[in-house]
């Protein structure tokens, strides 16, 4: 391997997007998995959409179908537990619901366009993955574009046969925008999965509390809840995300710049790369 490699300093972020760049609180899909069920008859909690939330909706949907309550309630239903032929007729319908509610949710999330364009400016690449098909991410894309944000590269589960926690969607990534090695590459994600499919790459891993799925507010109900509830989500976040190995935590997007650089003097330092002037 050339020796160079070694001494890049950080090189490129990786983003989610609902609950990370967009969507705030992740919201579009609790809707679209609720709504997705109760046309069978079943009341999915909130807490149990959002279980599994990060990864590819195919799979996401099988462990819904997998918990016992929801397994319990289909069997009585229907007269029997469902199966994978179940988890694909859902996943049929899903995308659909999903098209439709996604419109109404992606909004690019408060700070995101202008924290982007800073670390565009510096010479990050941005990349990004996603538990969406590519076909729903696309109206996401469009939306995003329109409000100002524009990752460099975005890879959906379908793309590379597999979702996360597996690292391929963030490897193809680093291919697209010609990063490496892993190691000077951050993921920043909302979710377990999110942390997971960093750590599975060799990346640094950063992890969204307060915009994203494991405090699960939109904005106004951020804001109108009482500050001692905000400081609790915020813990309760915090330690599941570290409790799955994220390097570092923040409450934002804007809240990971100052992350950022320490990581990349973290870099420089290891690897003996010259400090900017």
């Amino acid at each position: 391997m050339n020796s160079l490699v070694n001494k890049q300093p950080l090189r490129a972020v990786l983003l989610d997007w609902a609950g990370t760049t967009v969507d705030h609180g992740s919201i579009a899909p609790v809707l679209a998995l609720q709504s997705l069920f109760c046309g069978h008859g079943l009341d999915i909690s909130t807490e149990d959409a959002r279980k599994d939330m990060g990864l590819l909706k195919r799979d996401h949907i099988r462990a819904i179908l997998a918990l016992d309550n929801i397994r319990a309630e289909w069997r009585d239903k229907t007269g029997q537990f469902p199966g994978e032929a179940e988890v694909a007729s859902l996943f049929g319908e899903f995308g659909v619901l999903q098209l439709e509610i996604v419109a109404r949710h992606s909004q690019v999330i408060s700070g995101v366009v202008e924290t982007v364009r800073l670390w565009q400016q510096r010479g990050l690449r941005i990349g990004s993955t996603t538990g969406y098909t590519r076909e729903m991410l696309d109206p996401v894309l469009i939306q995003a574009r329109k409000d100002g944000y524009c990752p460099d590269a975005s890879v959906c589960p379908d793309e590379v046969g597999a979702g996360r926690p597996l690292p391929w969607m963030l490897a193809r990534n680093a291919q697209l925008l010609d990063v490496y090695p892993p190691s000077s590459c951050v993921k920043i994600g909302d979710t377990i999965s999110d942390i997971e499919e960093g750590l599975n790459a060799g990346m640094w891993t950063i992890g969204i509390t307060r915009t994203g799925n494991l405090v699960g507010l939109d904005a106004d109900a951020w804001t109108a809840l009482p500050e001692d509830q905000k400081t609790e989500r915020i813990r309760r976040a915090e330690e599941t995300l570290l409790s799955v190995g994220a390097h570092f935590v923040a409450e934002d997007l804007p809240t990971c710049d100052p992350i950022l650089g320490a990581i990349d003097d973290r870099l420089r330092l290891a690897h003996g790369a010259p400090q900017p002037a």
